[in-house]
């Protein structure tokens, strides 16, 4: 734990995959085929806050769900790449395109595509309800699983270390 929480000093980047870890993996589908999901309010207050307060902040999915583009957009989460089946190459591109060193990284991943691109990042963390080859990587797993708060979870704690929780910059907008 202790590794841990050291890590969360040099976060500048959240990234985040989806569906498992913004919304429970569940997929809910219409009589005329369309998709939608589930997000947590939660999640989203604390994703927008990081926001807000200067984080880099990122989704990788490898599913192509509009809905995850429209909510995360309302967030202020402007890079939002879906249909990313490597992940990792999207994450390495995302990096190098905006100049960021993987150790100050807290990606979140919850399955077995996740895998590579857990190992390049500074601090991989998971939901509570992640694959057991997922868990195994990660230096922290939320109690919290997919979907119910786990994104809320690590993007506070990395702002309370910062001194950027309910501080006067996070809630000057």
């Amino acid at each position: 734990m202790e590794s841990f929480l050291n890590k969360l000093k040099d976060i500048t980047t959240f990234i985040f995959d989806v569906d498992g870890v913004l919304t429970d993996g569940s997929v809910f589908i219409t009589d005329t085929g369309e998709q939608s999901r589930a997000f947590n309010i939660k999640d989203g207050y604390a994703l927008q806050l990081a926001v807000k307060c200067g984080y880099n902040v990122c989704a990788i999915s490898g599913s192509r769900s509009k809905t995850a583009i429209y909510r995360l957009n309302s967030l202020g989460i402007t890079d939002v790449f879906i249909g990313a089946h490597v992940k990792a190459n999207k994450f390495k591109d995302y990096l190098e395109a905006k100049s960021i060193i993987a150790t100050n990284v807290l990606f979140m991943g919850d399955d077995i595509p996740d895998l590579a691109t857990m190992k390049m990042a500074g601090l991989p963390v998971c939901p509570a309800d992640a694959a057991e080859e997922i868990k195994a990587v990660s230096l922290y797993v939320s109690p919290y699983g997919g979907g119910k708060g786990c994104a809320r979870d690590v993007i506070e704690k990395v702002l309370k270390v910062q001194d950027k929780w309910m501080s006067e910059e996070a809630y000057s907008w």
